[in-house]
Protein backbone atom coordinates (compact mmCIF):
# COMPACT_ATOMS: atom_id res chain seq x y z
CA UNK A 1 0.00 0.00 0.00
CA UNK A 2 1.09 3.57 -0.77
CA UNK A 3 1.77 6.53 1.87
CA UNK A 4 1.43 8.80 -0.26
CA UNK A 5 -1.08 9.06 -3.42
CA UNK A 6 1.81 9.38 -5.93
CA UNK A 7 4.12 6.68 -5.05
CA UNK A 8 4.86 3.09 -6.69
CA UNK A 9 3.11 4.55 -10.05
CA UNK A 10 3.38 2.22 -13.17
CA UNK A 11 6.87 3.53 -15.41
CA UNK A 12 4.36 2.51 -18.49
CA UNK A 13 1.05 1.03 -19.53
CA UNK A 14 0.47 -2.49 -17.58
CA UNK A 15 -2.12 -5.18 -18.50
CA UNK A 16 -4.17 -4.36 -15.71
CA UNK A 17 -5.25 -1.22 -13.62
CA UNK A 18 -3.49 -0.68 -10.22
CA UNK A 19 -6.11 -0.82 -7.02
CA UNK A 20 -4.76 0.16 -3.67
CA UNK A 21 -6.75 -0.14 -0.50
CA UNK A 22 -6.09 3.40 1.38
CA UNK A 23 -8.85 2.28 3.99
CA UNK A 24 -11.35 -0.17 5.03
CA UNK A 25 -13.72 0.10 7.56
CA UNK A 26 -17.78 -1.31 7.83
CA UNK A 27 -19.46 0.65 5.19
CA UNK A 28 -16.41 2.53 3.93
CA UNK A 29 -13.38 1.50 1.45
CA UNK A 30 -10.88 4.38 0.13
CA UNK A 31 -8.98 3.42 -3.06
CA UNK A 32 -6.27 4.48 -5.32
CA UNK A 33 -6.91 3.57 -8.82
CA UNK A 34 -4.10 3.87 -11.49
CA UNK A 35 -5.54 3.49 -15.09
CA UNK A 36 -2.72 3.39 -17.87
CA UNK A 37 -5.13 3.04 -20.96
CA UNK A 38 -7.44 0.42 -19.54
CA UNK A 39 -11.23 0.89 -20.03
CA UNK A 40 -14.55 -0.82 -18.90
CA UNK A 41 -14.68 -4.19 -21.59
CA UNK A 42 -17.08 -3.58 -24.24
CA UNK A 43 -20.68 -3.82 -23.48
CA UNK A 44 -20.05 -4.05 -19.82
CA UNK A 45 -21.54 -1.66 -17.09
CA UNK A 46 -20.52 -1.46 -13.64
CA UNK A 47 -23.89 -1.64 -11.37
CA UNK A 48 -22.66 -1.51 -7.42
CA UNK A 49 -24.36 -1.69 -4.29
CA UNK A 50 -22.52 0.78 -3.22
CA UNK A 51 -22.24 4.91 -3.49
CA UNK A 52 -18.88 6.31 -5.24
CA UNK A 53 -17.23 9.15 -4.98
CA UNK A 54 -14.54 9.48 -7.84
CA UNK A 55 -11.65 11.96 -8.34
CA UNK A 56 -9.61 12.40 -11.01
CA UNK A 57 -6.16 13.52 -9.02
CA UNK A 58 -4.28 13.56 -12.39
CA UNK A 59 -4.01 12.28 -16.05
CA UNK A 60 -7.59 11.80 -18.11
CA UNK A 61 -10.63 9.50 -18.36
CA UNK A 62 -13.92 10.02 -20.44
CA UNK A 63 -16.72 8.25 -18.03
CA UNK A 64 -19.94 7.57 -19.31
CA UNK A 65 -23.47 6.74 -17.25
CA UNK A 66 -26.17 4.51 -18.77
CA UNK A 67 -28.85 7.64 -19.15
CA UNK A 68 -26.41 9.69 -20.51
CA UNK A 69 -25.81 9.82 -24.32
CA UNK A 70 -22.16 11.24 -24.51
CA UNK A 71 -19.59 10.39 -22.03
CA UNK A 72 -18.13 13.25 -19.18
CA UNK A 73 -14.50 13.76 -19.88
CA UNK A 74 -12.72 13.82 -16.25
CA UNK A 75 -9.10 15.82 -16.04
CA UNK A 76 -6.93 16.43 -13.07
CA UNK A 77 -9.18 18.08 -10.30
CA UNK A 78 -12.38 17.14 -11.42
CA UNK A 79 -14.44 14.25 -9.18
CA UNK A 80 -18.24 12.66 -9.58
CA UNK A 81 -20.87 10.98 -7.07
CA UNK A 82 -21.67 7.78 -8.30
CA UNK A 83 -24.92 6.73 -6.84
CA UNK A 84 -25.46 3.10 -5.93
CA UNK A 85 -26.85 1.04 -9.23
CA UNK A 86 -25.64 3.96 -10.91
CA UNK A 87 -24.61 2.02 -14.08
CA UNK A 88 -21.84 3.66 -15.58
CA UNK A 89 -17.99 2.56 -17.62
CA UNK A 90 -15.26 3.85 -18.04
CA UNK A 91 -14.71 4.48 -21.69
CA UNK A 92 -11.02 6.07 -22.03
CA UNK A 93 -7.85 6.24 -19.69
CA UNK A 94 -5.08 8.52 -21.00
CA UNK A 95 -2.19 6.06 -22.78
CA UNK A 96 0.30 8.23 -22.42
CA UNK A 97 0.90 8.76 -18.58
CA UNK A 98 -0.89 7.75 -15.72
CA UNK A 99 -5.02 8.09 -14.33
CA UNK A 100 -4.62 8.71 -10.72
CA UNK A 101 -8.34 7.90 -9.50
CA UNK A 102 -9.09 8.95 -5.56
CA UNK A 103 -12.77 6.00 -4.86
CA UNK A 104 -14.49 6.20 -1.68
CA UNK A 105 -17.38 3.65 -1.62
CA UNK A 106 -19.63 4.08 1.06
CA UNK A 107 -23.19 3.25 1.82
Amino acid sequence: MPNNLYDDLPVRPTAAEQISALLVQPGLRIERIVSTGQASPPGFWYDQPRHEWVAVLSGEARLRFADEHAARTLRAGDFVHIPAHCKHRVEWTHPEMPTIWLAIHYG
